[in-house]
């Protein structure tokens, strides 16, 4: 994965996770708007400096912006789908996922109803894919949520705080959630390691 495109999404999520606009963090960070909207969109080129300052605004260390805290946002809609030939007939790909942990797969249904159903986040590097069977669902982090038909895909964190709402009535999906058997290293390890090597 580029560096740019890592810290570009680092620096929207912990951005939007702390309801700050792009004007607002660039006056916490002392950089100008147009600075830190093009290293959010990826375009820019950084300093050192820079990243320092922006993680300052975000209160948060320059580590933190150059780590993966999991998987971004991925969405596959029924409209863009491709099919293609296979042995049993014809299959869409919808993902792939690396690494060994546990998966757990469910059918999720919920009633009409209006309000967002948040989930507190799982373990470091829980990882949710979510395929719509019938209705409209609006589904993913809690500051990026996605509005799906049937037969959209969506995979998203579930390491931080999510949600689920259905939209004009009863919905049903089907919810894969795969979770690290070896624990990744928590925020709190690479907040320790960024103290370490602060000191003299």
């Amino acid at each position: 994965m580029q560096t740019n495109e890592l810290v570009s999404r680092n620096i929207r999520r912990f951005r939007l996770e702390r309801d700050l606009s792009l004007g607002e963090l660039a006056a916490r960070a002392g950089i100008s708007k147009q600075t830190l909207s093009k290293v959010e969109a990826g375009v820019g080129n950084p300093t050192v400096e820079t990243l320092e300052r922006i993680g300052q605004g975000l209160g948060v260390g320059m580590l933190r912006l150059l780590t993966e805290w999991g998987t971004q946002v991925h969405l596959s809609t029924a409209a863009g789908a491709s099919w293609r030939a296979a042995q049993a007939g014809q299959a869409r790909h919808l993902d792939r996922v690396y690494g060994s942990g546990y998966v757990r797969t469910q059918l999720l249904r919920i009633e009409e109803g209006t309000e967002l159903r948040v989930v507190e986040p799982g373990g470091t590097g829980t990882l949710h894919q979510l395929y719509v069977i019938s209705g409209v669902l609006e589904a993913g982090p809690e500051a990026d949520l996605r509005i799906l038909g049937a037969g959209d895909f969506l995979r998203f964190p579930g390491d931080v705080r999510h949600g689920y709402r259905t939209v004009g009535g009863p919905s049903v999906s089907h919810l894969t959630t795969t979770a690290p058997s070896v624990p990744q290293f928590a925020r709190q390890d690479i907040e320790r390691a960024e103290g370490l090597r602060a000191s003299p």
